[in-house]
């Protein structure tokens, strides 16, 4: 396939193995090896970060046969250790995106986890309590992360994967309370300084919508498979890109 032309994206989110399952995607990703070029993974891989979670999902990865990258989600850090979830997941073949960035067949991939935060005039600022300076730390730090992966690459197409959302449209379903917990606008700000990013993907709001777009006007995307079933009554959402 030459460089120049479009792939096709698998992308879901929010899988949430538990250790009691028993090959829960495996032919999902047989399925999903069969209409595209690519298998995005947007976090919650895993519903406590357990290892045997990890191992069950591990085990279904290895039925894709092509390639599967794919950032981390809040339930992987749950039991305190997402570097084991990581590593296991990364034996299985998948490419954990975090710290690097990759390009497959002329596209390049970039993501986080990301973090809370918040947007607009709900964004949480540095100011008072230490606790809370720490959470807008992790957030600018998240950010910062997802800028330098979409910095590295030297693709004309890139796809930004996260699991917190960059901005509060595909949020819209749940409570707005709850907003400043299920992502933050500082994701956004990183994404529209590169005119290469096509497409942007997360997951974690389960009964959020399905599409919107950063104020600069790219678009995203919530590929949490409950946002997505009932969309196109399969739990991944396909892309060209």
């Amino acid at each position: 396939m030459s460089t120049t032309e479009p792939i096709t994206i698998a992308a879901i989110g929010d899988l949430h193995v538990t250790e009691t399952a028993s090959r829960p995607y495996a032919e999902l990703f047989k399925e999903m090896s069969g209409h595209a070029d690519v298998i995005v993974l947007a976090g919650d891989l895993t519903n406590f970060g357990k290892t045997r979670e990890a191992e069950i999902l591990a085990e279904d990865i290895r039925c894709a046969t092509k390639p599967v990258i794919g950032v981390l989600g809040n339930h992987d850090h749950e039991c305190g250790q997402p570097e084991r979830v990581a590593e296991i997941l990364h034996q299985a073949g998948m490419i954990i995106l975090d710290e690097q960035a990759v390009e497959i067949e002329g596209v390049g991939f970039a993501g986080v986890k990301g973090f809370l935060g918040g947007f607009g005039r709900g964004e949480l600022a540095p100011f008072g309590e230490g606790p809370l300076k720490a959470i807008v730390d992790e957030a600018n730090n998240e950010a910062r992360k997802l800028e330098n992966g979409l910095r590295s690459l030297r693709t004309e197409r890139s796809v930004a994967v996260l699991h917190y959302a960059p901005i509060p449209q595909t949020l819209e379903g749940e409570p707005i309370e709850i907003f400043p917990w299920l992502g933050s606008a500082r994701l956004a700000d990183a994404i529209d300084r590169f005119d290469h990013v096509k497409l942007v993907v997360h997951g974690h709001a389960h009964h959020g919508a399905y599409e919107g777009r950063t104020m600069r006007g790219t678009p995203v995307y919530n590929v949490a498979q409950f946002v997505v079933r009932p969309k196109f009554d399969r739990p991944y959402a396909l892309f060209t890109v």
